[in-house]
C-alpha cells in the first residue's frame, strides 16, 4: 500500500510516498527550493499566509508525482504533519480571515499571563498542564481583543495541520492532540476545557470536530484530486503537530522514549505515562499521538527552543558571505571547542518558554577583533544551540527526564558534526540518528489511521539506525567549563 505524508513546515513543505509494506520511501519532493518568509509587522511578531502552505502543498506534491516512479491513484491513505502552535481563521465560506498567527509569535504572553492568573495556577497546570502562555488559545484572545471585526467574522479556527486537511477534503476537524497543544484541553475532564472558554470568552461554535489522531478526518474531495492527480475520496488519516510526529517517525512512543530535532526550532521531546506538569511551565506537556489510544496515558513533554536553525541561518545570510551549510559546517571544524572564548545566546526570536516566557534576545560575548573570525561566529553559534538544549534538558531532568540515549532524523542541524558532537559531549547523552524525517513518519502516520498496521509499532519494524554519536569522554570537563561559561553569560541576561 502506497501512503501520502505531508510535513507542513516553517521554511517548505516536503511530501514524501512511502510503500507500506517496507517501510521504504518511494518518492519525494519539497517545495519551495528556497525558504518561505515569516512576516513580522511589529517586534515579536511572526506570521505566515496559510494560501502559502497550500500552494506548496499543492507544488509538492505534483512534483512527487512527477517523478514517475509510481502511481498517484495507488496512494491510500495521507498524513498531515505540521508547525505547532499556529492559529488559522476561516470564514463560512472556509476563506482566511488573516495571516496565522504562528508559533514563534510572541504577542500574546501577556494576556496568557494573565489567564493564568486569573484561572489559577494550580487549576490550569492540573487541568492544562501547562499555562496558557502565548499558545494558539492566548493568540485567538489576542485576536478577539484586537481585531474585532475579524473574530466577529470567525467560523472555525484550526490549527494548520486541520487547514490543510480542510483543503483537501472539505471537513475541518482536530484530535486531542493538536487542541491540547493550542491550550484548549482539559486533561481531567478528557474534553475541551471549560476553564479556557470562559476565561476567553470563546464560544464552543468555534472549534473543530474532535476525532481521534488515528483516524478518518476526510476523504480527499473530486476537485482536489483531480488537481492534484489522486483517487477522490483517499482519506487523510493521521494528523499531528510536528514534535509528537517527529517522535512517532522515530518510533518514541513509550515512556522513557526521547526524540529530538533541530530545524527552524530546537527540541527535545520524551514521552511519560504520568500527566504531569513543569510548575513554571518551562517545558510544555501535551497529548503524544497515542494519547488514550488502548486507554493508555501517552504524554508528551516538549522542550523547545526557538532559534536553532533560525540563528544558524542568520550567521549564514549575514556572518558567513554566502558559504553553504555543509561549507560553513566544516569552517567550524578548524577551530577548537569554546571558540577561542567567544559565547552566544540563540534566544534572538522573541519569547522563550524555557526562560520563562522572558525575551532576552540574542547575545554574543567575548568577541576579540584580533582572534575571532567567521569561523569562530559559526562554531560559537552552533555550540550555544546545543547548551541551550542542555540548559532545557537540565529542567526536564528536575521532572524526571533523564534519558539514556535520544533518537534524531539525520537532518537539519544533526547533518553538522560540531553541533551533534557538541550536544552529546555537553549532556553526555548518546544520539541515535536514523534515516527519516516528517514527511515519512507523517506517511507511517496514515498507514496506522487507515488500521494497515495493527498497531503503531507494526509500522516501524523496518526502521533501521544509520548512526551513534557517543559522548567523547576526554572532553568531558571541557565541556562542563565551556557550557559554565555560557550559562553565566544567559544568567547575566535574566
Amino acid at each position: 500500500m502506497l501512503l501520502l505524508g505531508l510535513d507542513l513546515g516553517t521554511s517548505s513543505i516536503k511530501a514524501s510516498v512511502v510503500d507500506g509494506s517496507t517501510g521504504k520511501l518511494v518518492s519525494s519532493a519539497q517545495y519551495p527550493d528556497v525558504e518561505n518568509t515569516i512576516s513580522s509587522p511589529k517586534d515579536g511578531w511572526a506570521e505566515q499566509d496559510p494560501e502559502m502552505w497550500w500552494d506548496c502543498v499543492k507544488n509538492a506534491i505534483q512534483r512527487c508525482n512527477a517523478t514517475g516512479k509510481y502511481n498517484p491513484k495507488d496512494i491510500k491513505a495521507i498524513g498531515i504533519s505540521y508547525q505547532m502552535h499556529g492559529l488559522v481563521m476561516v470564514d463560512r465560506n472556509l476563506s482566511v480571515l488573516r495571516p496565522s498567527i504562528i508559533w514563534c509569535d510572541s504577542r500574546a504572553v501577556e494576556i496568557g499571563n494573565k489567564a493564568f492568573q486569573a484561572i489559577g495556577a494550580e487549576q490550569c497546570l492540573s487541568h492544562l498542564l501547562n499555562s496558557p502562555g502565548n499558545f494558539t488559545a492566548s493568540k485567538l484572545a489576542w485576536v478577539k481583543e484586537n481585531e474585532p471585526k475579524v473574530y466577529g467574522s470567525v467560523y472555525k479556527i484550526m490549527l494548520p495541520g486541520d487547514f490543510i486537511s480542510m483543503k483537501l477534503t472539505g471537513e475541518i476537524t482536530s484530535s486531542n492532540s493538536s487542541l491540547s497543544e493550542g491550550i484548549f484541553w482539559d486533561f481531567q475532564t478528557n474534553g475541551i476545557s471549560a476553564d479556557v472558554m470562559k476565561h476567553y470568552g470563546f464560544s464552543a461554535n468555534i472549534l473543530p470536530e474532535v476525532r481521534p489522531v488515528f483516524s478518518n478526518h476526510g476523504g480527499l474531495n473530486s476537485s482536489m484530486a483531480d488537481l492534484l492527480g489522486l483517487q477522490a475520496g483517499t482519506p487523510v488519516t493521521y494528523k499531528a503537530g510536528d514534535q509528537p510526529n517527529n517522535a512517532l517517525s522515530l518510533n518514541v512512543l513509550d515512556p522513557g522514549e526521547v526524540a529530538a530535532t533541530a530545524g527552524t526550532s530546537g527540541v527535545i521531546y520524551s514521552v511519560s505515562d504520568k500527566v504531569s506538569y513543569d510548575p513554571k511551565s518551562r517545558v510544555n506537556t501535551f497529548a503524544h499521538v497515542n494519547h488514550q489510544l488502548n486507554n493508555q496515558n501517552r504524554l508528551g513533554t516538549l522542550l523547545c527552543i526557538n532559534g536553532t536553525g533560525i540563528l544558524n541561518r542568520w550567521v549564514r545570510d549575514n556572518v558567513a558571505s554566502g558559504l553553504s551549510y555543509q561549507e560553513m559546517n566544516a569552517l567550524a571544524g578548524k577551530i577548537s571547542e569554546g571558540a577561542n572564548g567567544l559565547r552566544i545566546l540563540p534566544f534572538g526570536n522573541g519569547a522563550e518558554r524555557v526562560l520563562e516566557n522572558k525575551t532576552v534576545g540574542s547575545v554574543l560575548q567575548g568577541i576579540n577583533f584580533n582572534v575571532h573570525t567567521n569561523a569562530h561566529i559559526i562554531r560559537a553559534a552552533q555550540e550555544g544551540i546545543a547548551f541551550s538544549l542542555k540548559y532545557g534538558m537540565d529542567i526536564m531532568a528536575e521532572n524526571g527526564t533523564k534519558p539514556s540515549v535520544i533518537r534524531a532524523g539525520k537532518a537539519n542541524m544533526f547533518l553538522s558534526d560540531i553541533f551533534s558532537q557538541s550536544l552529546v559531549n555537553v549532556t553526555g547523552v548518546g544520539v541515535e540518528l536514523y534515516d527519516t524525517d516528517g514527511a515519512k513518519g507523517a506517511a507511517l502516520g496514515a498507514g496506522i489511521g487507515n488500521s494497515y498496521f495493527s498497531n503503531p509499532k507494526e509500522a516501524f519494524v523496518n526502521m533501521e539506525k544509520i548512526g551513534t554519536i557517543e559522548p567523547e569522554t576526554s572532553k568531558s570537563d571541557t565541556y562542563k567549563e565551556i557550557y559554565a561559561d555560557w550559562k553565566a553569560v544567559l544568567e547575566k541576561s535574566l
